[in-house]
């Protein structure tokens, strides 16, 4: 992994940088983005730092400096020969008081890039009774403060399962942890919308750009029991792309089945024309 924070590269991930009293430490006072790098490539970044902006934005922070950005990714992937990795940037609010208030900043830019392994082909998952607030202050939002998804991914590896699926307040079927569910009824393919609550994918955007010129995709709102009649589900995410799912909770499902195999073709053929769509 290589690191860098405000302009300077770290001389390792376990450099002391950042002050005790930033904000996003102090509170979860930030935005985050994680995007995948395909042979020395990011994937979407355009849109990934769009959606950091409006993110940063919508909590109240301002914006940060792509610029800046750019060049911290540009230092963290430099001699590493990622065939498969990821980038995270980190934005916070930067340096405040040992409370909720905000100080005055400036904000505080992290970027971060190691290679990973690629999430297997099939993965099971479990749904949660904790749900997401659709109404809430950070609805739709990618922030940091993520205490209540890093609860339910443990009790998803307790279950053996890679992935926590959780409801909204209303009981109809939100998102993952750390990605975008679908699922299929008889020829259709099917996803929360986002009133529901989830976050606004970048896989979940190009999915419905691409799979619906070849694919029935819907937008619908539907309780999470869902789940336990669909003919097969999908997760998608930054690293996952479109992963099949062979299991929801008891539930054992044929993975990939037809729709998951031709939305995960189609997503390959369209991937491969561009690295920043």
């Amino acid at each position: 992994m290589k690191a860098w924070l405000n302009g300077r590269v770290l001389q390792s991930s376990d450099e002391p940088a950042l002050g005790v009293l930033d904000h996003g430490l102090v509170v979860g006072d930030g935005v985050f983005e994680t995007i995948a790098v395909e042979d020395d490539e990011p994937f979407a970044l355009t849109r990934h730092l769009d959606r950091l902006v409006r993110s940063a934005e919508g909590l109240g922070i301002g914006a940060p400096d792509v610029g800046l950005i750019r060049e911290g990714i540009t230092a963290t992937m430099q001699g590493q020969d990622l065939v498969f990795g990821r980038i995270r940037i980190t934005v916070t609010s930067g340096s405040g008081p040992l409370g909720s208030p905000r100080g005055p900043g400036p904000l505080t830019h992290v970027v971060a890039t190691e290679p990973c392994e690629r999430p297997p082909a099939t993965a099971s998952i479990i749904t949660v009774p904790w749900p997401r607030n659709e109404r809430g202050a950070l609805a739709g939002l990618k922030t940091t403060s993520y205490a209540e998804n890093a609860k339910m991914i443990e009790a998803a590896k307790v279950a053996g399962a890679s992935e926590a699926v959780m409801p909204n307040t209303v009981g109809d079927l939100c998102e993952g942890t750390g990605s975008n569910i679908m699922y299929v009824l008889g020829e259709q393919l099917i996803t929360p919308t986002l009133a529901s609550g989830c976050l606004a994918g970048i896989t979940r955007a190009l999915g419905l750009e691409w799979l619906s010129s070849e694919l029935e995709v819907v937008e619908r709102d539907a309780p999470i029991s869902v789940l336990q009649e669909a003919d097969e589900v999908v997760l998608v995410g930054t690293t996952r792309n479109i992963q099949a799912i062979g299991r929801v909770d008891d539930r054992e499902l044929a993975a990939p089945g037809p729709i998951t195999r031709r939305a995960q073709e189609i997503w390959g053929r369209r991937q491969a024309e561009t690295s920043d769509p």
